[in-house]
């Protein structure tokens, strides 16, 4: 009895820390990101010294606090899989682990820049939030134009680098070293900047058919800007209008988790792991 009784506490809690499709899952996933978003908050603040210096106190409970609850979390992740060494070693127990440790850390270690360091990675647990947003349906169809867009993007990217190789090449033959192109790759990286419509400034062409080109691919620069953004919306617009499955991947919000393999992304309605083939806790 005490053994079904530990393993149901175990599943509920699994449910709740892993899935997003239950009341207690939604309400753990919303904390969960409250709390995220108040930790980068106060590492931003701590790196204020006026700020810090005034409040240190309250930054410092405030921390305890987070870290407490983030150490608890990363406990409660372990227990509810059956592979913890899994969990520990994958992507996001790696990040969980970082962003947790730098306050105890600092228990041990001195000095203000190497606390601050260790603080920052607090940081990393924006990561948590970008997996949040797979449960929205509306983040999943970009995604997936994102992904059906990559070759596109590719070949566009390649495209504005040849063309960035052309014209710095050009720039370094027609201003020359006195004029700050000092050699081909510091052209490149000046065509880029102009290109990009970043514009330093620490190197400008001074002669009349060095200021022509480059007025041109300043020019050229706010149509490239343009391309990536056209392709992505118009394989967004596309999936988005198209709803047939043989002309647009479909959308799953299943977001069970298995508690044996860890495997997400599972097909809605499903009750067992595309992985390993165990039960899933529907």
């Amino acid at each position: 009895m005490d053994k079904i009784s530990k393993k149901n506490w175990k599943v509920r809690l699994h449910d709740i820390i892993y899935e997003a499709d239950t009341p207690a899952g939604k309400l753990f996933d919303v904390i969960l990101l409250i709390t995220i978003l108040a930790s980068i908050i106060l590492v931003m603040l701590e790196s204020i010294r006026s700020f810090d210096a005034r409040f240190h106190r309250f930054l410092n409970i405030s921390e305890w606090i987070i870290t407490i609850l983030f150490t608890i979390e990363y406990i409660a992740r372990i227990v509810t899989v059956k592979k913890p060494l899994k969990y520990i070693t994958s992507f996001y127990g790696i990040i969980d682990l970082l962003s947790t440790i730098p306050k105890y850390i600092s228990l041990i270690l001195g000095g203000i820049h190497a606390l601050a360091a260790l603080r920052a990675l607090r940081l990393l647990r924006i990561f948590r939030i970008l997996k949040l947003a797979r449960y929205m349906g509306a983040s999943n169809l970009l995604i997936s134009a994102l992904k059906a867009s990559r070759a596109k993007i590719l070949v566009f990217l390649f495209a504005v680098l040849i063309l960035a190789i052309i014209f710095g090449t050009l720039m370094y033959l027609v201003e020359g070293e006195q004029s700050g192109f000092t050699s081909i790759p510091v052209s490149i990286y000046w065509c880029i900047v102009t290109l990009t419509t970043v514009g330093f400034g620490d190197i400008t062409p001074v002669t009349p058919l060095g200021q022509i080109i480059a007025a041109f691919i300043m020019i050229l620069g706010y149509g490239i800007i343009a391309v990536p953004t056209g392709i992505v919306s118009a394989e967004y617009s596309t999936r988005n209008r198209l709803g047939a499955p043989e002309k647009a991947p479909s959308i799953h919000l299943n977001t069970l988790s298995c508690a044996n393999c860890m495997s997400e992304k599972h097909q809605d309605g499903a009750e067992f792991c595309s992985n390993c083939g165990h039960t899933l806790n529907t």
